[in-house]
């Protein structure tokens, strides 16, 4: 998987990457491939798909660190910052959470100094905890819409920044609001109205929102508590029960959909290698069969892989609008890093 990881990268940076506005020292990525004018000039903004592009940068870096991507990566940062009105911050608390992770990865491979910006979105992400409903932190300001994919890469973070508390209290909240004591994936999110009304439970189900609640497990399972080992493994047999298919993890379809599965593997390749026992395999087996479905269901197109939305299909050309989309192309290549990663655990 190293060397189909490795042509991941080349057929999302060849076709994606490039400078924000002819700016030197910047790279951005593109949102969409052919591009026309308006992506080349990024007047779109997507500011939480250059986060996981910046991720799936130093998932390479860490696999083959060379100076020309460490360069990359610094390009990068500095084209999201100014792109985003040369600011780190915006509305949206899991785009923050997103790049705040990206950040601080990125700082561990490169030696860029990123904590003042770490600092800067970490804080945003304290300010959005609300006692509502018992906690929580808001999807975006605005709005008390709690929701699994701003909590999860929340209480992430703060678990990696050594703020077990608040990464504990949020992952709390999500166990006693968001996850099904049935199936035990993990709904979407819970609306909360100031008018007096109920609460109202989103019961939609993304594979996005198994990845971080999973995330934040494993996290907070490194604190030797048993019980975060033990909500961990319950969500990866859900996922391998109701979210995988034949092996492979389904597919969310374009746009912000596209990267819901790169997400979820991502994590499970975390679990693989930091957990203990049959679950670890488990989540090992999802990936890898997800990858190698991935990587052979892809298009070859000028010599390099096209990723399709549904990994367990055949992508044909023509293709679908869907697999034009930055996001799709990042999540199989997420996913090829994630398996290249268990590669290099194994050995």
């Amino acid at each position: 998987m190293i060397e189909r990881a490795a042509e991941a990268e080349a057929a999302v940076l060849g076709r994606h990457l490039g400078l924000l506005w002819a700016l030197p020292g910047t790279r951005l990525g593109r949102d969409a491939w052919p591009q026309a004018m308006r992506h080349r000039m990024h007047a779109g903004w997507n500011y939480w798909w250059q986060a996981h592009l910046l991720d799936c940068l130093v998932d390479a870096q860490l696999r083959a660190p060379t100076p020309r991507r460490a360069g990359l990566v610094r390009g990068l940062a500095r084209g999201v910052w100014l792109r985003n009105r040369m600011r780190w911050i915006n509305n949206y608390y899991d785009d923050m959470a997103w790049l705040a992770l990206a950040l601080h990865r990125a700082a561990a491979v490169t030696g860029m100094n990123t904590r003042r910006a770490v600092r800067r979105l970490s804080a945003e992400l304290w300010s959005a905890w609300s006692t509502t409903e018992g906690g929580g932190i808001r999807w975006r300001r605005g709005t008390e819409y709690k929701n699994a994919p701003a909590n999860g890469p929340a209480a992430i973070l703060h678990a990696r920044l050594g703020e077990r508390d608040r990464a504990a209290a949020i992952a709390e909240w999500m166990t006693e609001c968001l996850v099904d004591p049935r199936t035990g994936l993990v709904f979407d999110g819970l609306a909360i109205y100031r008018d007096g009304r109920p609460a109202k439970l989103s019961r939609r189900i993304y594979t996005y929102c198994q990845g971080v609640y999973l995330g934040a497990c494993v996290e907070l399972w490194s604190a030797q508590e048993p019980k975060w080992c033990d909500r961990a493994v319950r969500t990866i047999d859900a996922v391998a029960e109701h979210l995988a298919p034949g092996g492979v993890l389904r597919g969310e379809g374009g746009g912000d959909g596209g990267l819901f599965p790169g997400i979820l593997a991502r994590y499970l390749a975390d679990a693989a290698i930091r957990l203990p026992g049959e679950a670890a395999g488990t989540a090992a087996n999802l990936v890898r069969t997800s990858a190698e479905a991935c990587w052979h269901n892809a298009a070859r197109v000028h010599g390099r892989p096209l990723f399709g939305p549904d990994w367990s299909q055949p992508l044909r050309i023509p293709f679908p609008e869907a697999a034009r989309d930055l996001t799709v192309q990042l999540s199989g290549w997420m996913l090829l890093e994630a398996a290249a990663r268990l590669d290099r655990a194994a050995r």
